[in-house]
This record gives C-alpha cells, structure tokens and sequence, in this order.
C-alpha cells in the first residue's frame, strides 16, 4: 500500500483543504497576541493601564491578547505597538 502523504508538505495539505489563508491568518494573530502579552510582562504594565492608554476597556485589551480573537483592527495594533515603543511591520508577499 503507497501512503501517497509522503513527500507532500503541510503547506500542501492546507491548500487542499481550503484552509492555508484562516491557518496563516489564526497563526499570525497567536504571535501578535503572545508579543503582546510579554511585552505587556516585560514593562509591568497592567491590562487596566493598557486599557487607559488606548482609551478603551479592559474587555477590548482582553480580545486584543486573546490568540483566538481575530477581529481587531490595524489602528488598534498600531496604538498598541505604539504605547510600548514598537512598530506594527506588514507587507504583502
């Protein structure tokens, strides 16, 4: 029996299931998150102050840390990259 998995590469196998673009995207919001949530460690800051200085509510920090919520915006990444001095990079490849 020929297992005809072999030699194929999970890149592959996401584009034959439909599904590279939501598994790209899911992984890129997990990096952004977890950069976050060290940074946000590192400096000693506090989600409420983190809240404060977006001029937002904690809940909103919570969907912005959470590697599961995909629904926040550039300008919110942005401000936040902005409070701790970093900067968001994208481009299009």
């Amino acid at each position: 029996m020929k297992n005809s998995a072999i030699g194929s590469t999970f890149e592959s196998f996401l584009e034959e299931e439909n599904i590279k673009e939501d598994v790209e995207s899911m992984a890129v919001k997990k990096i952004i998150a977890l950069q976050l949530h060290e940074t946000l460690q590192e400096t000693k800051m506090t989600k409420m102050e983190l809240a404060n200085k977006l001029e937002t509510s904690r809940a909103a920090v919570d969907r912005l840390l959470d590697p599961y919520n995909e629904s926040i915006t550039l300008l919110t990444l942005k401000k936040a990259a902005s409070i701790f001095g970093k900067r968001i990079k994208l481009e299009l490849v």
